[in-house]
């Protein structure tokens, strides 16, 4: 795959908002469908913002690297956020959005440091 390819690339940033888009349904929506195994919140957040540090690394790969940890540590803060109004029944949790922000780094610094991205 030609990460230089246009297509290619447009691509992949539709699959990172479509990734954003559900992580951030699943996170608010007031009685999510439970998943099998029942992993537990930490676990699903660590899952969500691991996929998008990774799908954000290579879609948004011209990008710099804090610029990008930063907005996903903010997406994640703003899902702590809408979480912590009443009417949705969420918790909202503060070591959520630390989990958030760790994953999503990590991804980000791992694939960033690991995978030529050059195409």
């Amino acid at each position: 795959m030609d990460l230089r390819d246009p297509t290619v690339a447009r691509s992949l940033r539709a699959l990172f908002w479509a990734a954003a888009l559900f992580t951030f349904v699943m996170a608010v929506l007031p009685h999510p469908p439970r998943l099998p195994g029942e992993p537990s919140d930490k676990v699903q957040h660590i899952v969500a913002f691991t996929t998008l540090g990774l799908l954000a690394a290579i879609s948004f790969r011209g990008q710099c690297i804090l610029r990008l940890a930063l907005w996903l540590s903010l997406f994640g803060g703003l899902i702590e956020i809408v979480q912590a109004i009443p009417v949705l029944h969420r918790d909202s949790d503060i070591l959520d959005w630390i989990a958030d922000t760790a994953a999503s780094s990590a991804a980000l610094l791992l694939v960033r440091r690991f995978c030529r991205l050059d195409g």
